[in-house]
């Protein structure tokens, strides 16, 4: 069965490491008080003096928050979005591709590809950029694949023809459920894209063991512009007559497998679709169900590489094996199972760490006083904890804090209890703190916003055409925080979810929002197994974008997603 979520990112492998998250749009601070609040803050003192204590309870709520950027509520924040937001380090366009250009020669394809977004969000009308970042996402998903145990499989154990099956039923589907029609010619020109690219690829190239010389290599490169770039096709036979060709060309001329250029075919056409939709191997297909169960297996890290300096830390889970086994956030990982890990990728290294359950992992680590550590750590099921911080920041007005990382199955009982046990201690306002919240399940989040909004559409949905093809509404007497005070903070990577509660809450007056402008990622994905011609992997693509209720006076709510040039 199909999956629908809205997750902007994903937990990335099995063995419980998270991969880095990305940046949002550039930060713009907001405070949002809602109409009612904002009418009555207003007033003058005698008249604030009158207005029910709810109120009063969060304009001092509001005045807290002045104080926020000096607390220390939330540690585990990650500093990347922040550092993604500073102003850029270069003078020109041209300044920003050579650095770019520079990482990308040592396959530091994540660190170009944040330069190159950083950049364009100055220079957003420079097309040599916007190809540089194109090009590095290109490579770094094929150095991810090839990183990935299950898609060798899937070179090993899968005919051309079958490939050619499977690019057929994949097209079939974004051309029946995709948010934007996207051509056969497009989609196929995609795909011959990331076969040149990857015959520039050395992790394409090792793998593949290709033993002719540059000079092959460049001549095959050649005739792929010359004779297949964006060559029209008009129906499926003629688009598979075209993928065929270049794999029968790099097969005679270059010893290349006819599975290996298929199945580019097949990856690279998903790059014609948004950065949300994509071909999951079965690998990545059961990390990606993990997240939205809230849990994995492994050790319960996230890393990032740092080129030349190992593995950085940048997290690990609480009650994690990490965790107990000493391991901190701002470690460097040194070396996995006695393999130096100095010049991995990120996914390098979770090719080392990966494993069932139940198995052991020796891993050797730095501190920031450059202590080395050793120890053996035991895989096994970690629990993505999606509430990780709740208190009382000021038992006296009774303000509770709560800190939520994620929407999950489970998000709604912890939400409960965590609430239940604010309430015990005399919460009467509460600060719930969704920076960094990249989202999860819509369930998840529409449940929550029931709880203040008793009736009404909570969130819809539209499809291409622009067209209502859904609504969440709320259920009666379910809002039993109804007229609980809450301020709900948001930063540049609070996402999907995150977006759908603070927006729906802003809607309807029920929260004051604070923070920066918000990531901006409000489509559904529909995540489909293909269990067939797969084995397990799935396609997921987006067929839908979120709409927010209307604020008063307005016939239709703000579209969620962040559009081109918003």
């Amino acid at each position: 069965s199909n999956s629908t979520i809205d997750s902007s990112f994903t937990l990335s492998h099995s063995y419980g490491v998270l991969q880095g998250k990305g940046s949002g749009s550039q930060p713009q601070k907001t405070v949002r008080t809602p109409r009612s609040f904002r009418n009555i803050l207003l007033r003058n003192a005698n008249q604030v003096s009158q207005v029910d204590s709810a109120v009063l309870r969060l304009s001092q709520l509001l005045l807290l928050l002045v104080l926020l950027p000096s607390l220390s509520f939330s540690p585990a924040i990650s500093e990347e979005p922040a550092r993604a937001a500073a102003a850029p380090a270069w003078s020109d366009a041209q300044s920003a591709l050579r650095a770019g250009e520079v990482l990308e020669t040592s396959r530091q394809w994540a660190d170009a590809i944040e330069i190159y977004t950083l950049a364009l969000k100055t220079w957003s009308t420079d097309e040599p950029l916007k190809y540089a970042l194109r090009r590095a996402r290109i490579h770094l998903s094929i150095d991810r694949r090839y990183s990935d145990p299950s898609y060798e499989k899937m070179l090993q154990d899968r005919s051309e023809g079958e490939l050619l099956n499977l690019w057929d039923d994949i097209y079939r589907q974004v051309q029946r459920e995709y948010i934007d029609p996207v051509s056969l010619t497009r989609f196929t020109s995609h795909g011959t894209e990331s076969v040149y690219m990857a015959l520039r690829n050395d992790r394409f190239l090792e793998q593949n063991l290709l033993a002719s010389g540059d000079g092959a290599i460049r001549t095959v490169r050649e005739t792929l512009v010359r004779e297949y770039w964006n060559r029209p096709v008009s129906s499926i036979a003629a688009a598979q007559s075209v993928i065929r060709s270049p794999a029968a060309l790099c097969r005679q001329q270059l010893g290349l497998s006819s599975t290996a250029v298929v199945l580019e075919y097949i990856f690279g056409g998903c790059n014609a679709l948004d950065e949300y939709s994509n071909l999951h191997t079965p690998d990545r297909y059961n990390d990606l169900y993990g997240s939205i169960q809230g849990e994995l297996v492994g050790i319960g890290i996230e890393m990032k590489a740092d080129h030349g300096k190992w593995m950085h830390l940048v997290n690990d889970l609480i009650g994690s094996p990490a965790e107990e086994g000493g391991l901190r956030a701002a470690d460097h990982i040194v070396a996995i199972d006695g393999t130096d890990c100095r010049e991995f990728s990120t996914d390098e290294a979770a090719r080392l760490l990966r494993g069932t359950a139940g198995t052991r992992v020796r891993l050797t680590w730095k501190n920031l006083k450059s202590e080395e550590f050793t120890g053996d750590f035991v895989r096994r099921r970690v629990q993505i904890r999606s509430i990780t911080r709740k208190i009382m920041l000021d038992p006296v007005q009774g303000i509770g804090y709560i800190r939520m990382e994620g929407f999950q199955d489970s998000t709604a009982q912890v939400l409960d209890e965590a609430l239940r046990a604010l309430e015990r201690q005399g919460m009467r306002a509460l600060i719930w703190d969704l920076r960094g919240n990249p989202g999860g399940l819509l369930t998840s989040a529409t449940d929550f916003c029931n709880l203040w909004v008793p009736q009404g559409v909570l969130v819809s949905t539209e499809n291409r055409f622009g067209e209502t093809t859904s609504e969440r509404r709320a259920e009666p007497n379910r809002a039993a925080l109804k007229d609980l005070p809450v301020v709900v903070l948001v930063n540049q990577s609070s996402a999907s979810a995150s977006e759908i509660v603070s927006g729906c809450l802003q809607a309807y007056d029920k929260a004051v929002v604070v923070g920066e402008r918000s990531f901006g990622k409000g489509s559904v994905q529909e995540v489909s197994p293909l269990k067939d011609r797969a084995r397990e992997a799935a396609v997921k693509v987006t067929t839908q974008h979120y709409v927010l209720p209307p604020e008063a006076g307005k016939s239709k709510g703000r579209l969620v997603h962040k559009t081109p040039g918003s």
